[in-house]
């Protein structure tokens, strides 16, 4: 995954080349009535797991984009035996396959974890843009089934195959992710010439075979993801600036890009890469009837929802979106990383809920295909809190203004209303009363604490109302770090 807000005065609204997504992006609205419907309980799931793991993970380094020949900090060569030497570092990067052997890889014990965390679908990276295939693909040999790779021998050695097949037995759904670059195969960076950057590194329009070949093996890498893996529900496609990008575009991007370079040097470029992506979709769905597409950062149809890149939204946004959050360390497996403390990966999930949109949650496994016991830890927190409060978090949408103060706010279709007071650091009890000025109870309404049967007294006020804690419930709540009151209607 790229890092966000790279030159974003420069992108502006060229989202199409850019992973950053911004609040004021269009929207193209799907038509497919079976997509819809599947957008729709999408929408209800709320909380999701993303996993980024390959053979870089032996060198806790960013994913694939140290092999990218760009002056980025996130592209820098830092490991290898001679990281000054592109070629030689790439020669040794690409190798790591030949050492990679996740012995301790235990997908069930991966899904329990997500499940008892009130997780409910996964997006696992099948391919990131170093080409490397977790997945027993037979276009490729870079892939973690080849003989090349010690871990080819180990019965779970299709790692897709078997974390899809897990994660589906505890009843989450499966997602794909999969990059649409590939920086190994001879099709897309073409031996005849070096990488220059991110992007093919030849003419698409001047050699159509060379390109025509490139779109096959990326349709036949999906379409067997979608062929011989079970039900998929979510094609999740990173690399946005693989796209087909007309020409005022391309030529608005270099002038926004020149405008910000001083000495006219550009760390990189934007090409027109049509990779057929609707005819893709057409193919897909047709093998996997109302599959949810994201074509990240790629305006138009095929973006089923919008990502958030490791951000959560200022505002409640009016179409589907899923904030993709790191956990801890990187997107990528990091020696000793430091992860969300309980208190900050609950407020997280209830801000993004309370603004309409999903979280997924990223955890990156170790080379060994363990994960670190911090991962463990938050998940097990996760878990207890959604065990009492759920309810208000599942299945529900926004209720304006969904933010007062420190607390969150959201509805269910029945009317019922949850408002989240959010803990302050070190406050480990709700206030004896606790005041809201945007909505009022409808006379009557019934209030209580989720995870507690205590009926609470309500006083109706100039604005809004002012609920009463009983002194027993403070001193013994029913979760950490958020408590959620439970209002039966409110006045519209």
């Amino acid at each position: 995954m790229k890092k966000t807000l790279i030159a974003i005065t420069a992108l502006l609204s060229l989202q199409s080349f850019s992973q950053a997504i911004y609040e004021d992006e269009r929207y193209v609205p799907e038509t497919d009535p079976l997509v819809l419907e599947k957008l729709d309980q999408w929408q209800d799931l709320k909380f999701g797991l993303l996993m980024h793991w390959g053979t870089y993970s032996q060198w806790g380094i960013v994913e694939s984009w140290s092999l990218s020949p760009e002056e980025y900090g996130w592209c820098e060569r830092k490991k290898g035996s001679n990281p000054d030497d592109y070629f030689a570092y790439k020669k040794e990067y690409e190798a790591l396959q030949t050492t990679f052997n996740p012995v301790k890889f235990d997908p069930d014990k991966w899904a329990k974890a997500a499940k008892n965390a009130g997780m409910k679908y996964v997006v696992f990276t099948t391919k990131h843009h170093d080409g490397f295939s977790m997945f027993d693909s037979k276009y490729t040999d870079y892939k973690i089934t080849s003989p090349k790779t010690p871990f080819s021998s180990n019965p779970k050695a299709n790692i897709t195959k078997e974390i899809f097949n897990s994660f589906r037995n505890e009843g989450l759904w499966a997602g794909a992710y999969f990059s649409k670059p590939d920086w190994n195969v001879d099709s897309y960076w073409w031996p005849k010439y070096p990488p220059k950057d991110r992007n093919v590194n030849y003419s698409p329009l001047e050699n159509p075979e060379k390109w025509q070949e490139y779109v096959d093996f990326t349709h036949n890498q999906i379409m067997e993801l979608l062929t011989d893996y079970g039900k998929i529900d979510i094609l999740w496609l990173d690399g946005g600036w693989v796209a087909k990008t007309p020409k005022a575009e391309i030529t608005e991007w270099y002038k926004h890009t020149l405008d910000n370079a001083e000495d006219g040097y550009l760390k990189h470029r934007i090409i027109n890469q049509d990779i057929k992506m609707d005819e893709l979709v057409v193919k897909a769905r047709k093998q996997q009837p109302g599959l949810i597409v994201v074509d990240r950062a790629v305006h138009g149809k095929n973006q089923n929802y919008l990502t958030p890149e490791n951000r959560v939204p200022e505002k409640t946004l009016p179409y589907p979106w899923e904030s993709c959050i790191i956990a801890g360390g990187g997107w990528s497996y990091t020696p000793n990383a430091k992860y969300m403390s309980p208190r900050e990966g609950i407020h997280t999930l209830i801000d993004v809920v309370a603004k309409g949109g999903n979280l997924l949650l990223n955890i990156a496994p170790s080379p060994e295909g363990e994960w670190q016991q911090g991962a463990y830890d938050l998940l097990q927190a996760y878990g207890d809190w959604m065990d009492v409060n759920s309810t208000a978090i599942y299945a529900t949408k926004p209720i304006a203004p969904y933010k007062e103060n420190n607390i969150c706010m959201t509805q269910n279709e029945k009317g019922n209303v949850f408002l989240f007071y959010m803990a302050e650091e070190n406050e480990d009890k709700i206030p004896a009363e606790v005041i809201v000025k945007s909505i009022t109870p409808k006379k009557g309404a019934k209030m209580t604490m989720l995870g507690s049967k205590t009926r609470l007294k309500w006083e109706k006020q100039a604005e809004g109302f002012k609920v009463i804690i009983p002194e027993n419930l403070r001193n013994s709540l029913p979760s950490k770090y958020a408590w959620t009151l439970k209002i039966d209607a409110v006045n519209q």
